[in-house]
């Protein structure tokens, strides 16, 4: 029953991430957890990120942003192994709070930057990526804190989907073997992974049709909803 569960969640989930580019982890994270316990849960969720994530870059393979990508990845990586060593040490409702609020905080300054006509250039993705790697390192999902600074870089739909994902996938191996140095990573929670990110994968591939019938504005719009929501969720979840 537990795994009926869980498949019809991942699909659910990984629709909703190959919509929107995350939500999988915000939705997968507190049902791992009711599940395997709250311990269990990031390595589960890590090993499932990396499916979705990776599905998400095969299905718009043309789109990726592979200069963004790489100067993302290069920062992220070694902050995200950083931020895997300090998570036991660490008092993740108090950095879930805080993003929360950064969330409710930055759909509006977005939207000012475009009203002044200003994005972020490359470089600022290096500086991005070592601040969401550490914090990937300790939260389950950070994948509605990107979203924000993929989009002033000037991506969307699938361009914006395929390169956040792949920023993700390196980091997430960086944390998946993190993990497993420090012995969190079992046999046991590895084929919890696989098992639940099947179904986010498939969810991913589903998710495209319904990308492909929006115009950049429609997406955007979905996006800056599910980013003001997800901000309230990580406050709800951070002060429960």
């Amino acid at each position: 029953m537990e795994w009926l569960v869980l498949t019809a969640a991942s699909l659910v989930a990984g629709t909703i991430g190959g919509v929107i580019g995350f939500g999988s982890g915000v939705i997968m994270v507190p049902i791992l957890a009711w599940t395997f316990g709250a311990k269990a849960a990031v390595p589960i969720m890590a090993v499932a990120a990396l499916m979705a994530n990776g599905s998400r870059v095969a299905v718009w393979w043309r789109e990726v942003d592979w200069a963004a990508a790489a100067i993302y990845s290069a920062t992220a990586i070694p902050f995200a192994i950083l931020g895997a060593s300090t998570f036991l040490s660490l008092n993740v409702h108090a950095v879930e709070l805080g993003l929360g609020v950064f969330l409710l905080a930055v759909v509006p300054v977005r939207h000012w930057l475009r009203r002044a006509n200003l994005k972020l250039q490359r470089w600022h993705l290096a500086l991005v990526g070592a601040g969401i790697g550490f914090l990937t390192g300790i939260v389950a999902s950070t994948g509605p804190i990107n979203a924000p600074f993929f989009l002033a870089y000037g991506l969307s739909k699938g361009a914006y989907l395929s390169t956040e994902a792949l920023g993700s996938v390196a980091v997430g191996l960086g944390k998946a073997g993190t993990f497993t140095f420090y012995g969190a990573m079992t046999l046991e929670n590895f084929l919890r992974g696989i098992g639940v990110g099947s179904g986010l994968m498939v969810g991913s591939i589903a998710g495209k049709r319904i990308v492909m019938r929006m115009d950049a504005s429609q997406f955007e719009t979905v996006m800056d909803a599910v980013i003001l929501v997800a901000g309230v969720l990580m406050i709800a979840t951070a002060l429960h």
